[in-house]
């Protein structure tokens, strides 16, 4: 039995170095995303449970299956975000979005699902994603795949494969719901209860399954491409074109679907297979979505990619951080009159541009004491001031990887630092 002390079961703490590779990937979020001109946001870990439902879809297996979802004291019924693209279009309606605008986002964070937990899945998971909100643009798709395939390259993850395809409009609808059940209903009794029951409730989700029987059956499905509108033809091709001229390699998926009802026209995602048999990467398409409380949908594209993905494949290509030492100076201080000067000292190095981090001795402990303590911290450097130090305005200054020790000017410790940084 788990202690309380544990992490609950699909959680964990982040400790150094492994949080070093969460600030790498942030940073070069903002890096990319920046550039492209998106600017980022920060929306409530919870919403009113609505904003997911209507977005989402109910019939979709994060609504229906993996939503955490309470009541607040006053009877509203509040979840905490499965997803980052419902809230981020909740937060554009209500900010005022007039026709012809486009507003873009990046936004990263926790999010929650009540998933049996695996290898890359999670209940507490982190995402990093965008949402281009305003014209329906062909070439705006294109280029938000371009960015994730830059941030990629950013971050050091090579051999990715960015998967294709499209949805058509919500008029072809109809027409390719009863195209796939006319091709499901003779081989539904060979699927699973899930498939079964969505060839009357929501057929596309067919497409999406994930059991091995119904995947064998769905390789011989219809294409989308084929059961969507010349409307809807022309804007995937000119996607595609827009991709090839902007160099950036794809293949299309001619079954994806993407598990999500809100899209329309572009889906794809980005596989890796340092990730194993779960292999997605990131994730995202075209959408039009009516927030809870609008008389009128919202357009848009984005993405989102699993911040705990991304570390898996940067793992996989040998990429994880390294541990930093605790302290990379330690000031000892020999005898209690040496602690207030050796704390102004260690203040004064945590103060200049040398970005290092400073331990202080603040009891006066022995010699023999605080170095162990340095050692164990893995401090490079080591400052020493003792009384007679002190009364000659001087610091004794050891490298420790080489043992080599001088007495400098108390002035010029951080020129010493600087030299043996």
């Amino acid at each position: 039995m788990a202690s309380s002390s544990e992490p609950l079961p699909g959680t964990s703490d982040l400790w150094e170095p492994e949080v070093g590779d969460w600030v790498a990937l942030e940073a070069a979020a903002r890096r990319v995303f920046g550039a492209y001109g998106y600017g980022e946001l920060r929306t409530p870990i919870f919403e009113r449970t609505d904003v997911f439902v209507r977005s989402i879809g109910d019939e979709t297996e994060v609504v229906q299956k993996e939503m955490y979802t309470f009541e607040d004291r006053g009877g509203r019924s509040l979840t905490l975000r499965p997803e980052g693209t419902a809230g981020v279009i909740r937060a554009v309606a209500n900010s005022g979005l007039n026709q012809g605008d486009e507003k873009r986002v990046f936004y990263m964070g926790p999010m929650f699902r009540g998933e049996r937990p695996a290898a890359g899945r999670r209940r507490q998971f982190h995402q990093i994603g965008v949402e281009a909100v305003g014209p329906r643009d062909p070439v705006i798709d294109a280029e938000c795949i371009a960015m994730f395939v830059q941030f990629l390259d950013e971050i050091g993850v090579t051999g990715s494969r960015v998967m294709l395809n499209t949805r058509g409009l919500g008029e072809d609808r109809a027409q390719v719901n009863a195209a796939l059940r006319a091709f499901f209903a003779p081989r539904a009794a060979e699927m699973c209860e899930d498939c079964q029951r969505r060839l009357d409730t929501n057929v596309l989700r067919m497409l999406d399954c994930k059991n091995e029987a119904c995947q064998a059956i769905v390789v011989d499905a219809p294409k989308m491409i084929d059961l969507v509108c010349d409307e809807s033809r022309a804007f995937f091709a000119s996607v595609c074109s827009s991709l090839d001229q902007l160099g950036v390699d794809y293949e299309l998926a001619p079954r994806l679907v993407r598990g999500l009802d809100y899209y329309i026209h572009t889906v794809f995602e980005v596989t890796h297979s340092g990730l194993g048999a779960q292999d997605a990467l990131a994730g995202g398409g075209r959408y039009l979505i009516v927030p809870p409380g609008a008389n009128k949908p919202v357009d848009g594209v984005g993405f989102a990619t699993g911040m705990e993905r991304l570390l898996m494949a940067r793992q996989s290509l040998g990429l994880a951080q390294t541990a930093r030492p605790e302290a990379d100076v330690y000031v000892v201080s020999l005898g209690e009159t040496s602690v207030a000067p050796g704390l102004a000292l260690a203040q004064e190095i945590r103060r200049s541009d040398l970005g290092l981090r400073v331990r202080a001795e603040t009891s006066g402990r022995s010699m023999k004491a605080q170095m162990r303590t340095a050692n164990r911290l893995g401090a490079r450097l080591v400052l020493i001031q003792g009384e007679s130090e002190l009364a000659a305005g001087e610091v004794v200054c050891k490298n420790m990887a080489s043992s080599e020790q001088v007495s400098v000017p108390r002035a010029g410790a951080l020129a010493w630092l600087r030299t043996n940084a």
